[in-house]
């Protein structure tokens, strides 16, 4: 079902609808306000259009599903739902011109006649709730999907933001004060923005984006892919020449990876997963769908070193906190998607890229901001790169990175040694079927560059003030390739390096014989390009 987020038409054109209905039962017996954060296309509007089927008492377009068997009621309430994604938010008149079209068809089927000149959204809304409630007499469901979006279109333009959030905030408020007339109340949105901000003195909302029991409501798990879409990974498979259990694992590199609590399942991004069935073949689809406005101005706004979200060390409020109260683009990459839970210890969060499929579109989607060039210059590099180490040249993979250097535009802005070292390490870490790590830590320190190919371990240091010789010695003194050494006599080896200094080296050795190739490299900072290098 590509593109298709109404359950009801899932229903009944016999599409693919992996069941969800024993959480969502779960989820209406035990609270009533609810808030859920996803990321885009993660299937938040299928969620809501599902709810709407449910307190709609649908029951009919439930057939065969967990909740068939758990509700024994179905009862019909009065539903609204409201789509905030309906429409772009720039300005105040064109928010007015979306709520007024979201409000005026409900209002007209309880036979309220409002003016459409009437921007007293929390009124409004108030009045319609008790129009439902007298005329059916039954408590009233608010579905509101995306409620974020006006200020996602904002978010950079402080006067409008603010204007939209005083007008969002009225139009909240009556989920707060016409409790006794409200059955359930569930809001879907991309980022966290405070309550104080946007649902004032809402403060029954249960935030559930984060809690282990909900972490599979939204996405595709490893047990859902293998029983519910067996049929589809079967014909995956095929079409591709694998075996089913080596098709599930390059489904699962591409497209698995997402936790959204401490003890979440892995979840597989829907959109993707689907795609890529459907289609037999895998392919960016996440990304193909574009990267949103408000995250690559939100990014403009902060220093971002990219091979650092590969795997590194959060609290919980370094990326759960509210939209616009945060300091660094962290807590945006992880509510939109771009980053996730990769692992939690002791209240210790490590968040990283959740698949194959982010980490590459992410990266080349930064690559030109960082090199001032072209997305296909970018992408021409990296295949001529990924062709001369396919063929063990690396004088000829240097010599293609010496000519992308040269062709970052001189007006640019003056950049230092960790800047070379990002868009090296954003150009090597595009040939996505080699390993790359920056910063690798042994006993002694920490070499700048480690790529790791079938056969082969490349170790690079950079000098932007000094000689490839000096930059080369030091991989040496600071014995940065022991721990990669073939066939090393023992799991620890001592080391001590040019100053008589002593280390201990745990060894990496996987038990297979790889190359060991270092590579000292020094950058002319007068012509910005890479100026000599040394290979032994």
């Amino acid at each position: 079902p590509i593109g298709m987020q109404t359950f009801s038409d899932m229903r009944d054109r016999g599409a693919i609808y992996v069941d969800k209905t024993a959480l969502i039962y779960q989820l209406v017996t035990e609270g009533k306000v609810y808030f859920l954060s996803r990321p885009r296309r993660f299937g938040k509007s299928l969620l809501i259009s599902t709810l709407e089927a449910y307190f709609s008492g649908q029951k009919e377009l439930f057939s065969g599903l967990a909740i068939e068997k758990l509700e024994k009621e179905w009862i019909k309430y009065p539903v609204f739902r409201f789509d905030l994604s309906c429409a772009k938010y720039s300005d105040l008149n064109k928010f007015n011109n979306a709520m007024n079209y979201l409000l005026a068809a409900y209002e007209d089927s309880f036979g309220i006649k409002e003016s459409p000149q009437n921007t007293a959204w929390g009124t409004r809304l108030s009045a319609l709730i008790d129009a439902a409630y007298a005329q059916t007499g039954r408590q009233v469901v608010v579905l509101i999907d995306e409620y974020d979006a006006p200020l996602l279109d904002t978010i950079t333009d402080n006067e409008n933001f603010k204007t939209l959030r005083t007008s969002l905030r009225d139009f909240y408020s009556p989920l707060k004060a016409k409790d006794s007339k409200l059955k359930f109340v569930f809001l879907t949105g991309i980022t966290k923005f405070s309550q104080l901000s946007i649902f004032s003195e809402l403060n029954n909302l249960k935030n559930i984006s984060l809690k282990d029991e909900y972490a599979a409501l939204c996405g595709i798990t490893k047990e859902e892919l293998l029983t519910e879409l067996s049929p589809e990974l079967s014909a995956f498979a095929q079409k591709n020449n694998m075996s089913t259990k080596e098709a599930a694992i390059s489904l699962k590199q591409m497209y698995d990876g997402y936790h959204f609590s401490q003890n979440s399942p892995d979840i597989y991004n829907p959109f993707s997963l689907l795609n890529a069935l459907q289609d037999k073949k895998l392919g960016y689809y996440w990304f193909s769908t574009g990267t949103p406005t408000y995250l690559t101005e939100m990014l403009s706004k902060y220093t971002l070193k990219p091979e650092e979200l590969e795997g590194f060390s959060a609290g919980i409020s370094d990326f759960d906190v509210p939209t616009e109260q945060a300091e660094s683009p962290i807590p945006v990459l992880y509510q939109s998607g771009y980053l996730t839970i990769k692992d939690v210890a002791y209240g210790d969060y490590t968040l990283g890229f959740p698949n194959e499929e982010v980490r590459i579109g992410f990266l080349k989607g930064l690559a030109p901001y960082y090199s001032h060039t072209s997305k296909t210059e970018n992408d021409s590099t990296v295949r001529s790169m990924l062709r001369a180490l396919r063929q063990h040249d690396v004088n000829r993979a240097m010599e293609i990175l010496r000519s992308f250097f040269s062709s970052i535009p001189y007006n640019a802005e003056k950049q230092d040694e960790a800047h070379y070292k990002t868009i090296f390490y954003l150009i090597f870490r595009l040939t996505a079927e080699y390993s790359v790590r920056t910063e690798e830590c042994t006993a002694a320190g920490r070499s700048d560059v480690l790529i790791e190919t079938e056969d082969t371990i490349y170790i690079f240091e950079f000098k932007l003030h000094g000689t490839a010789e000096v930059a080369l010695k030091q991989i040496d003194d600071k014995g940065y390739m022991i721990p990669y050494l073939p066939s090393p006599p023992s799991p620890l080896s001592i080391f001590t390096n040019g100053e008589g200094e002593h280390s201990v080296i745990t060894s990496n050795y996987s038990g297979e014989d790889k190359n060991v190739v270092k590579i000292g490299v020094s950058f002319d900072d007068e012509k910005r390009t890479i100026k000599e290098w040394v290979t032994r």
